[in-house]
C-alpha cells in the first residue's frame, strides 16, 4: 500500500509536501519509516502552518534520529520549503512564500526614509537603504530587515535565469555592499552615545556588540534565505537540494573527507560503537546452537512414543576471537586506518585480545599505547607521531612489512585469531611476498583485507591488492563509516 493511501483522510496537497520531501531524505540517506511519515503529516496538523520554525521543528522532531543528520535536514528543508509558504500547504494554487515580504510593500506609517517622498520604496538610494538598514538593526525590527534582505538580494546579488552561479557567490556581492562592518561600527557608536559619559564598561561594550553580532547574523539568514528562495524559483528545489546536499557522516569518504568531515566522523563513531558491541554480542549469543545431536535426540523421543518431535543439538562454547590489526598508515590510508583501530579498540570487550602493528616500509608493534591510556583519540595521536614505521624512505612496502610481522610474531597466530589487514595494496612495485599472507590464512581462524580504495581502482597502477586477497577469507571495500558496520559483522 502506498504512503498516501495510508492517509486517506489527510490534506492531500500537505501530504505529498511532505511525502516529496521525505523522498529527499531518504535520498540523502536518512532513514526515514513509513511510520515516522505518518506521524511527520500527523505532528504538523496540530501546529499552526504560518510558523516556520513550529514546522520545522515539528517535521524533525518526527523525521530525524541522530544528532549527526540534523544539518542535513535543516540544509533540505531550507532548499524544499523555501518558496513553498503556509498558504501552499493550504492551497497549492498559492503562491506567497513564507515571509514574503517586500519594501514595496511596507508602510512606513508616516516614517518615509528622507528625500523619498512620494516616489514608492522601490526608488530609494542606496544610502537611504543603509540608513533603513541602520534603523532595522538599531532596533531589531525583523519584518524591516527581512523586507530589507530581499531589497538588497534584487538590487545587489546579480541574479540572472539560468546563470550557472552558485549562492555563495551572490551572498559575497550582497554583502559586500551592505558594508557590515561599517555598520556594525555605526551600531557601538550609537550604543555609545546613548549613555551620558559616552563611554561603555567593558562588559557593556561586549554585550552590546555581542548583540548586534547576533542580529547581523540574523540578516546574513535571512539573505542566505532569499538568495536560495530565487535560486529554487529558478531551477527548481530537487535540483538544487541535489547541488546543496552533502553526505552524512556515515557516508563520507575516509580518503577525501575535510577537516570539518573529519570531526564530523569522529563523533559518529561514538554512538556506532556502542550499536555494534551490541550486535556483536547478541549474534555471538544466538549462534551457540550447535549440529543435530541424533543419540540424545533419540533418546529424547522415547517420552514422544519414539517420535523425535524434540531435536537435540551439541551446544557450542563460543569463544571471543583474538584480534591482529595490521595497519598501513601511510599518508594515503592513514584517516582509514585511524578510524578503524578506533572502531576496533572501542568495541574490543568483545574480543578476548586485540593487538596491533603500523607499517609504511617499516612495521611497529604500537599496541601498548592504546593499553596505557584510556582516549583513544590519545593513543591514535601517539601512533601517528611515536611509531617506529620507515625502514628506507618511508613510501609504502607491503612486502617488506610483512617479512618483519612473520619473522617477529608469526609464531603468535592461533586457531582463535582473527587477522585484519588494513590498507590499499599500492605497494610502490616492491616484492609483494604474498606468500606471507597465505601462510596466515593457514594458521588464523580467519584473514580479512579492508581496503579504502573503489573497487574501480583496485589492481590498476601499483596494486596488487587482487593477489593478496587470492589468500584470505574476505575482501572488502570499506571507504566509509557505514562500510565499516556493515564489516564488522564478520567478527562475531
Amino acid at each position: 500500500m502506498s504512503d498516501t493511501g495510508a492517509l486517506a483522510s489527510t490534506n492531500l496537497p500537505l501530504f505529498e509536501l511532505i511525502e516529496g520531501f521525505v523522498s529527499e531524505l531518504r535520498t540523502a540517506g536518512l532513514p526515514v519509516s513509513l511510520v515516522e511519515n505518518i506521524d511527520a503529516v500527523e505532528a504538523v496538523r496540530e501546529i499552526p502552518l504560518g510558523d516556520r520554525d513550529a514546522f520545522k521543528y515539528a517535521l524533525a522532531a518526527t523525521l530525524v534520529k541522530n544528532q549527526s543528520h540534523w544539518k542535513t535536514f535543516e540544509t533540505l528543508f531550507e532548499v524544499y520549503f523555501s518558496i513553498r509558504g503556509a498558504e501552499y500547504l493550504l492551497d497549492p494554487e498559492a503562491e506567497s512564500p513564507f515571509g514574503d515580504l517586500d519594501l514595496d510593500e511596507l508602510d512606513f506609517a508616516g516614517e518615509q526614509p528622507p528625500g523619498q517622498g512620494g516616489q514608492g520604496a522601490g526608488s530609494i538610494t542606496p544610502e537611504e537603504m543603509a540608513e533603513l538598514l541602520f534603523q532595522a538593526m538599531l532596533n531589531s525590527d525583523q519584518t524591516l530587515m527581512k523586507a530589507i534582505a530581499k531589497q538588497a538580494v534584487k538590487r545587489f546579488a546579480g541574479m540572472e535565469p539560468g546563470r550557472p552561479v552558485g549562492g555563495t557567490y551572490y551572498l559575497y556581492r550582497t554583502l559586500r555592499n551592505l558594508d557590515l562592518d561599517g555598520l556594525m561600527e555605526r551600531l557601538m557608536d550609537q550604543a555609545r552615545n546613548s549613555k551620558p559619559d559616552h563611554q561603555l564598561s567593558p562588559l557593556e561594550e561586549r554585550l552590546e556588540r555581542d548583540e548586534f553580532d547576533a542580529r547581523v547574523e540574523a540578516l546574513k539568514k535571512e539573505i542566505e534565505a532569499e538568495i536560495r528562495r530565487r535560486l529554487v524559483a529558478d531551477r527548481g528545489a530537487e535540483a538544487m537540494a541535489k547541488t546543496l546536499r552533502k553526505p552524512l557522516p556515515e557516508d563520507v569518504d575516509f580518503m577525501h573527507a575535510s577537516r570539518e568531515e573529519m570531526v564530523k566522523i569522529r563523533h559518529a563513531i561514538y554512538p556506532l560503537t556502542r550499536k555494534l558491541a551490541v550486535r556483536l554480542a547478541r549474534k555471538r549469543r544466538h549462534n551457540r546452537k550447535g549440529p543435530l545431536d541424533f543419540r540424545s535426540t533419540v533418546r529424547h523421543s522415547l517420552s514422544y512414543g519414539g517420535v523425535p518431535a524434540e531435536p537435540k543439538f551439541r551446544h557450542k562454547h563460543p569463544s571471543k576471537p583474538e584480534i591482529m590489526v595490521i595497519a598501513d598508515i601511510s599518508g594515503s590510508v592513514a584517516a582509514f586506518a585511524r578510524f578503524t583501530l578506533h572502531l576496533v579498540y572501542a568495541i574490543s570487550n568483545q574480543f578476548s585480545k586485540v593487538r596491533s602493528f603500523v607499517f609504511i616500509d617499516g612495521l611497529d608493534e604500537v599496541t601498548d599505547f592504546f593499553d596505557k591510556t584510556d582516549d583513544i583519540n590519545d593513543a591514535v595521536h601517539r601512533v601517528n607521531t611515536e611509531a617506529d614505521v620507515v625502514w628506507v624512505d618511508g613510501h609504502s612496502d607491503y612486502g617488506h612489512a610483512f617479512e618483519v610481522f612473520w619473522e617477529n610474531h608469526g609464531q603468535e597466530i592461533t586457531a582463535k585469531t582473527t587477522i585484519l589487514i588494513l590498507g590499499d595494496a599500492r605497494n610502490n612495485y616492491h616484492a609483494s611476498q604474498s606468500w606471507i599472507v597465505k601462510e596466515m590464512e593457514k594458521k588464523a581462524r580467519k584473514v580479512f583485507w579492508l581496503n579504502p580504495e573503489p573497487k574501480a581502482y583496485w589492481n590498476t597502477g601499483d596494486s596488487i591488492v587482487g593477489e593478496y586477497g587470492a589468500y584470505t577469507n574476505g575482501l572488502f571495500e570499506v571507504r566509509t563509516l557505514r562500510h565499516l558496520e556493515k564489516f564488522v559483522d564478520n567478527l562475531a
